[in-house]
């Protein structure tokens, strides 16, 4: 693999749009969608050993979220995209063709109910919107 391409990346383009995805969660988490997504995830609240580590969960979620816009920049930089409409577009793809069909994946095996599919795939389909356009801006 030739490394060139990383040097044309914006770094701190790539920081904001980890920031910004990972704050879309605390707002998609609580205010949007928090009393149904507890709803469904009732027996994970309910355990008493269900907040331990939250800190480290919550680490490991941004530092993932950042692999993530490298990700999309690594894209944006190889193919040329630029642009808020350029970013909608491949959040769009990246986040219907790669994140939401991994969380729907999952959840068809585990036969998790089909609201939390919703939220949890289009929260990741956003995530990878909002991230691809501010780094697609910030070209």
């Amino acid at each position: 693999m030739h490394t060139e391409i990383f040097s044309h990346m914006n770094w701190l383009a790539i920081l904001i749009a980890g920031i910004a995805y990972f704050l879309l969660g605390a707002i998609w988490y609580t205010t949007l969608f928090g009393k149904k997504w507890q709803s469904y995830n009732a027996a994970l609240m309910n355990d008493p050993n269900a907040k331990k580590g939250a800190a480290a969960i919550m680490i490991v979620s941004f530092i993932l979220m950042l692999i993530c816009a490298i990700g999309l920049s690594l894209f944006a930089t190889r193919f040329g995209v630029a642009g808020w409409s350029g970013g909608l577009k491949l959040g769009l793809v990246t986040g219907i063709c790669f994140a939401g069909t991994a969380v729907h994946i999952s959840y068809i095996y585990e036969k998790r109910p089909l609201g939390l599919h919703l939220i949890n795939g289009l929260y990741n389909v956003i995530g990878n919107i909002i991230a691809a356009i501010i780094i697609c801006v910030w070209r």
